[in-house]
This record gives C-alpha cells, sequence and structure tokens, in this order.
C-alpha cells in the first residue's frame, strides 16, 4: 500500500503529463506477461514481425518475474510534449550508481547477465535496446496512443471542472483512492510506505497498465500512472450502426463521425479507424464544427474534437432538444 500525503500545496499543482519513454518502459510487462495485458494483445500480434532481431535479451533483464521495472523506465514526465529523444538523452547520462541500485532493487541483489559488467557499457545497450523496441513496436502507432491519451487528459480536466478534485481522482483507477487528505494507492507489491507531499502531484495516463502504478523508490515524487480510457478501441476499426435519420441528414461519413465523437479525438485518429485520410476527415469535421454539432480545443501538437450538447440532441433524436 503506498500512501500518498498530499498538501494543499500539492492539491493546487496537480498536473497531467505524458512520456514516451514511460509508454516504453512500462510495455515491457506486456511483453513480459502478455495474459496479464488482454489490451494489448492486439499490439502484440501487429508488432510480432518487427520486434524479431531487436535485443530481446536485454529489454527482458530490465523487468522481473514480479513485473517490476526500474523508475528510471518511468521518469516523471515535465511536460505534456514530452519528446522520446529528450528522455533518452536523459537516460543516457544518467549516473553509474542510479543504474545499479534501481535495477538491484528490482531484481533483489541479483543482477541479470545482459546487465552485468560496466554499467556505461550496460546503459548503452540499454537504451539501443530501447530505440530498437520503439522503431519496431510505437513509430507506426504513436499518433494514435498518443492522440488516446491526450484524449483521457482533455476528459479528466474536464471531470475536474464539472465534478471536481475528488471525483476526478477516485476516478483514474480501481486502485487508487482519494479521501481528502491522502492518494492511497494499492500495488501488487508487497510494500507499505507513505511519502510526504509538497513537490506537486503528477498523473500519467498510459496505454499499458490495468491499474495504478507508482515509482518504486521511496524519494521518488508523488507520481501515479493510471490506465488511459479508450485503449479497446485502439486496434479495432469503429464498428457502427448508423441511425438512418441521422446518416439520411448528414450523411453517412459524417453520421459515423459524430457517433464517434462522444469522446475526445483528432482528426489523425478518427482517419485510422474509419479508413478515411485525415484531409477528408478534416474536411467533415469543419462542416459538422459550422453546424455547431461539434467542438474542439487544442491539446499540445493535436486539434481534438468533441460532439456539442447540440449534436448530441440530433444523434439521440430528441428535436425538442434542438434549439
Amino acid at each position: 500500500m503506498l500512501r500518498y500525503q498530499l498538501t494543499e500545496t500539492d492539491l493546487g499543482n496537480v498536473r497531467f503529463a505524458l512520456s514516451p519513454l514511460c509508454e516504453l518502459g512500462l510495455s515491457l510487462r506486456a511483453l513480459r506477461d502478455p495474459a496479464r495485458y488482454p489490451l494489448q494483445l492486439p499490439w502484440l500480434r501487429h508488432t510480432e514481425q518487427a520486434r524479431t532481431g531487436i535485443d530481446n535479451e536485454m529489454l527482458m533483464a530490465l523487468v522481473d518475474d514480479r513485473l517490476w521495472t526500474p523508475d528510471f523506465l518511468n521518469p516523471r514526465p515535465l511536460s505534456p510534449l514530452t519528446r522520446l529523444d529528450d528522455e533518452l538523452d536523459v537516460l543516457r547520462r544518467m549516473p553509474s550508481r542510479r543504474f545499479t541500485e534501481q535495477l538491484m532493487m528490482v531484481h533483489q541483489g541479483r543482477m541479470p547477465a545482459a546487465l552485468d559488467g560496466p554499467p556505461r557499457a550496460a546503459i548503452a545497450r540499454m537504451v539501443s535496446a530501447l530505440e530498437q523496441l520503439w522503431a519496431a513496436g510505437f513509430v507506426d502507432y504513436w499518433p494514435r496512443m498518443r492522440t488516446i491519451l491526450e484524449a483521457d487528459i482533455v476528459y479528466r480536466g474536464r471531470q475536474l471542472v464539472q465534478s471536481g478534485l475528488s471525483a476526478m481522482l477516485n476516478g483514474l483507477a480501481p486502485t487508487a483512492s482519494w479521501d481528502g487528505r491522502v492518494l492511497t494507492v494499492r500495488l501488487r507489491a508487497p510494500l507499505d510506505r507513505d511519502v510526504a507531499g509538497g513537490s506537486g502531484l503528477t498523473l500519467v495516463p498510459t496505454m499499458f497498465t490495468n491499474r495504478a502504478s507508482a515509482p518504486i523508490a521511496p524519494d521518488e515524487p508523488p507520481t501515479m500512472f493510471y490506465p488511459a480510457r479508450g485503449q479497446g478501441a485502439m486496434w479495432e476499426a469503429e464498428r457502427v450502426q448508423n441511425p438512418a435519420a441521422l446518416a439520411g441528414i448528414v450523411g453517412e461519413v459524417r453520421a459515423k463521425l459524430l457517433i464517434a465523437l462522444g469522446e475526445p479525438s483528432s482528426s489523425t485518429e478518427l482517419g485510422i479507424r474509419f479508413g478515411v485520410s485525415t484531409s477528408a476527415v478534416n474536411q467533415h469535421l469543419r462542416v459538422l464544427r459550422e453546424a455547431g454539432l461539434l467542438t474542439s480545443t487544442r491539446y499540445g501538437h493535436s486539434m481534438l474534437y468533441l460532439r456539442s450538447e447540440l449534436g448530441s440532441a440530433l444523434l439521440a433524436g430528441s428535436p425538442a432538444q434542438v434549439r
């Protein structure tokens, strides 16, 4: 059990962030034990051939049988716009002592063969293996993954404004709870510790967890990784049964888009889901937005679209609500 004792300062400094390196590090758990991550089995199948020939020995040495990974693979992101190249540069320059100590903590004092030897050489090999995994398993899918993560943050921000901090924090993961003073994270690891606040709380959505996760080291500032909403639809084409009346009014493609946009999405993600070019999706979205059926907001590099109240009323077939 991990308990973050949050101060008023922490509560005024709750922020969301994204980290490509965190996704790489947490994905090692799905590679190690696929049965524990059923939502990501399609990712494993889609990338299986591309992952042939990467340094799997090194990657598997970074995660143990308990599915622990060292904290340096799950850094506290400083921004929603964190770049992988920048994170890998920090990893390359990591002090040898930190590298060794965290791995020994994960592996309970026994260093795997792939990580044994001079730390600088092991760090260089580790970074190379992570770059290989990124190229094989993430490059083609990262734009859509990032959109899902960004859409989750937009949703949590809207929930925070509409329902308050308590509702937002208690809705992040079934294994995390907030009582107004303490954020409790129920971990699989048999750890029981309290961590004092004072440096804010960072919340990181991820595609590669099905429960709340947190740093292992006791001196790490309050950070919680939680499952992003919408993971299940990541690898599947959208299955839509169009209301005939709506399709007759706005057209079949726009009806599909209006149905899908009950959750924030970008034009890139929608194009992948429906097999339509991004430029064509943007044209349809522009028409729907000008008609007042969608709203849009910019998050980072992405423009995210969401069905408006008018669009929802039209979709529900409630003319009386349409003003």
